[in-house]
């Protein structure tokens, strides 16, 4: 079977990945002139089981009011953003009631661990590397009433198999020294010892190399215009480079998936959320972290990988707009200063912003769609590199005829019908 694969982010070159494995005939079409340069490229890089409690969570409502306009908030929702968020935002009002948050936290939970599983097989068979570490996460807190709400809600995904520790200030120490200068700071944390994290540019580009020795065929710098449907089938993809034509195709290109799909009738909730991050060498940083820490006050993460350091968060509901805030980029400059004071930055470091598709109850979109060969593989929002694995194998088991490894119970289209 032909197929074509629409986007080459970490989850449409997992797609690939796993489809050309089966045998299947695959073209990865990108608008990039490679794999992962876009929300794949300076993400994070944690793999995260562990933050599986969505965005739309009790008490955030009141949050994002308080924080419109403020450039310093984590999350920040512009005003000129807000007409073009209406339906989506009022979904995700839905979804921060109490028992609608436990639910959606199941579901994603659900495919983040799978996630996580399945990158720990594809690692183990390839050999890849993209400087994983395998160490946990540590979130820490600087004040007693954030620490109480995350224990909360790591108690209930604890109930589903998330397993953690709760720390004193010199427990977080212990754990990593280097956040020795701001112990008498930090009323604790909470230890998630399953999680790991990498560097999901290089295993993406990592897996494109496999791809290829699989015979999958790149059309990079390749727009998509949008898709020809005939009936209840979809014939090809309008390009900058003509028409294309294939027995199946799956949409994988996170935040602009909506925008493809929706001529064609069919309506995915995802809004971009901004993130930033920023990315530099150690140098001669001798006491620099060796884990991953999250910094619960400031939404801050801050991951290790090889002689770099890489700092990023926040949450900018600002639609397309990919053009860094300067502000915005020192908030993650000083937030960093603030858990290691020790830190001096370089002459030069890399300032990136990327867009998280977002759901309004924090699940991806997986598997068939109103058309008999169009599938979906879309909506990971911050958790992409976490669930990548996981979701493209679950459609790549769909695509094949087999029952997928988990319940896809409120990770398809359907729930939005």
């Amino acid at each position: 079977m032909k197929t074509i694969v629409l986007g080459a982010g970490v989850i449409g070159m997992t797609t690939a990945y796993y489809l050309s494995r089966e045998g299947n005939d695959v073209t990865v079409i990108d608008r990039q002139p490679g794999a992962g340069l876009e929300t794949s490229f300076a993400n994070g890089g944690l793999v995260t089981p562990s933050m599986s409690d969505p965005w739309a969570a009790p008490g955030l409502p009141l949050k994002l009011l308080r924080w419109i306009g403020r450039e310093d908030a984590p999350f920040l929702l512009r005003a000129k953003a807000i007409p073009g968020l209406m339906r989506w935002g009022l979904e995700f009002l839905v979804n921060c009631s109490e028992s609608i948050w436990r639910r959606n936290a199941r579901a994603v939970l659900r495919i983040s661990t799978y996630g996580q599983s399945e990158l720990d097989i594809l690692t183990t068979q390839t050999g890849i590397t993209y400087d994983r570490v395998e160490a946990g996460t540590l979130r820490v807190f600087r004040d007693q009433q954030s620490m109480d709400a995350a224990h909360y809600a790591a108690d209930m995904l604890d109930e589903l198999g998330v397993e953690f520790t709760p720390l004193d200030s010199a427990g977080c120490v212990s754990r990593e020294p280097a956040l020795g200068p701001v112990a008498p700071k930090l009323t604790g944390g909470l230890f998630f010892p399953d999680d790991d994290s990498g560097d999901a540019f290089e295993f993406t580009r990592a897996v494109a190399e496999l791809c290829s020795q699989q015979g999958v065929e790149f059309e990079y710098e390749t727009d998509v215009h949008g898709l020809a449907a005939n009936g209840d089938q979809i014939r090809g993809v309008h390009s900058s480079r003509g028409f294309h034509t294939a027995d199946r195709f799956v949409i994988a290109l996170g935040s602009h998936s909506a925008s493809i799909a929706k001529p064609l009738g069919i309506r995915l909730p995802i809004y971009p959320v901004k993130g930033y991050s920023i990315t530099f060498s150690k140098g001669g940083w001798n006491n620099a972290p060796n884990m991953p820490v999250v910094d619960d006050a400031k939404k801050l993460g801050v991951t290790p990988f090889g002689d770099r350091i890489r700092a990023a968060g926040t949450a900018e509901f600002n639609g397309f707009d990919l053009a860094p805030s300067r502000r915005r980029s020192e908030m993650l400059v000083d937030a960093l200063r603030g858990l290691y004071p020790e830190f001096v930055l370089p002459d030069s470091f890399d300032v990136w912003t990327g867009l998280r598709p977002v759901t309004p109850d924090g699940s991806p979109i997986l598997g068939k769609s109103p058309y008999r060969n169009l599938y979906l593989n879309c909506g990971q929002g911050h958790l992409g590199w976490t669930m990548a694995c996981g979701s493209a194998r679950i459609v790549s088991d769909i695509m094949s005829g087999r029952a997928p490894a988990i319940d896809l119970e409120d990770m398809t289209l359907d729930r939005f019908r």
